[in-house]
């Protein structure tokens, strides 16, 4: 019995005149993650897109599970394929899925023709595929509100498909539709979610993190490196560039008054990745903050670092509580790596008592007190080191 996978690209269906172009996206993206599983045919159709293997060695199992995390995708079934023939869909309808039905104590069976010169309507096909399972399966019985089992058929222009219930796929936007992006990544909770969540949006990510050597370790950066491997699962390639701060914050902490390290830091920091984004083709940044969540989040730090940004600043978790954020990090498997005791540059220097109502003016003011500062910025960039992070 042949098999293919089939996805439901959702919001895909609103984009018009545009709707091509993103569902060809699409299946660029779904093709990347499928390389090294065997050779597949893509067919896109009324806002689904058919997977089906053609070579023997195709990893359908594997298939299945990365195509769950391919952003654009809103729904993911395994499916059989029949000829459009009411006998032969009974049939493999009651045989493809035997092992669910055998169990089951209700199911119900849902049908979608699209193709309209087939002799029978929805609620025909309905009722022949739901009598042939109550004859094959004993004890069985319908429930059409809460079924245990739901048989999908679906008649489409060249071959009937059948399914069980559909599974979650992983919404969203297809990534590269939604433009290029800069992520100030730490070792945190924060700042993954972030990425996730502008990636789940078509952004194409490129991250930077920040490594103070002595004060960060090597098992610092490997957990920023673990971390976007689990947005990469999503997100696809991303290019991180690890960035030498040792000297500005040393700078900071001997040239500025202790209240307004962090704030000062947050300053520096977003003009060393400012540069590194535009060098990349990036039309904005990324960070994880959360409104109000530490004192460098309350509104006012907010408004005196993004001054010193020259591109626009994303911060998708800014309405979030921790909860919420961690709720998300669980999801896409991050948690764990995130509370690891590794420290980043984040945690360097962090004063006892931070300003939490700073002025931009005062900002400016404190920041003009280091030292060589525009030479550290121009050192800082030219210390990026690029790692490509790729994940399946």
């Amino acid at each position: 019995m042949k098999e293919i996978i089939l996805l439901k690209d959702g919001e895909l269906a609103l984009k018009g005149l545009n709707r091509s172009t993103f569902e060809d996206i699409l299946i660029k993206n779904i093709r990347e993650k499928l390389v090294g599983l065997g050779e597949f045919r893509f067919v896109k159709s009324q806002s689904t897109v058919t997977v089906e293997p053609v070579s023997d060695d195709a990893d359908l199992d594997e298939a299945f599970s990365r195509i769950q995390k391919v952003f654009g995708v809103v729904g993911v079934s395994r499916a059989c394929v029949c000829e459009k023939e009411i006998g032969e869909i009974t049939r493999c309808a009651c045989e493809y899925l035997k092992d669910e039905l055998m169990f089951a104590k209700t199911f119900k069976v849902k049908a979608k023709r699209s193709d309209k010169s087939f002799p029978y309507n929805s609620p025909a096909i309905c009722d022949e595929v739901g009598g042939a399972v109550l004859s094959a399966f004993r004890g069985i019985k319908v429930d059409v509100h809460e079924p245990e089992v739901t048989v999908n058929v679906e008649v489409r222009d060249r071959y009937a498909y059948i399914h069980g219930t559909q599974l979650p796929g992983a919404g969203g936007m297809p990534t590269g539709t939604g433009g290029r992006a800069c992520v100030l990544i730490s070792g945190g909770i924060d700042s993954p979610v972030a990425a996730y969540m502008m990636a789940k949006r078509g952004v194409k990510l490129t991250a930077v993190h920040f490594a103070s050597p002595p004060y960060t370790s090597a098992l610092a950066e490997q957990k920023v490196h673990r971390l976007l491997e689990k947005v990469a699962a999503y997100a696809g390639r991303v290019n991180l560039f690890t960035v030498h701060f040792t000297e500005l914050q040393e700078a900071i902490r001997d040239d500025c008054p202790e209240e307004m390290f962090t704030v000062t830091m947050r300053r520096l920091m977003m003009q060393v990745a400012s540069r590194i984004a535009e060098w990349q083709g990036c039309d904005a940044l990324i960070t994880g903050e959360s409104l109000g969540q530490v004192a460098s989040q309350t509104i006012h730090a907010l408004k005196c670092t993004d001054e010193c940004a020259s591109l626009p600043v994303f911060r998708p978790c800014i309405g979030m509580d921790k909860n919420e954020i961690v709720i998300v990090s669980r999801k896409i498997d991050a948690f764990d790596i995130s509370i690891e005791p590794y420290e980043d540059c984040c945690t360097v220097f962090t004063p006892r008592h931070p300003r939490t109502r700073p002025t931009p003016e005062y900002a400016r003011e404190v920041e003009a007190m280091i030292r060589d500062k525009d030479r550290l910025i121009d050192e800082a960039v030219k210390s990026a080191k690029l790692k490509i992070i790729e994940a399946y």
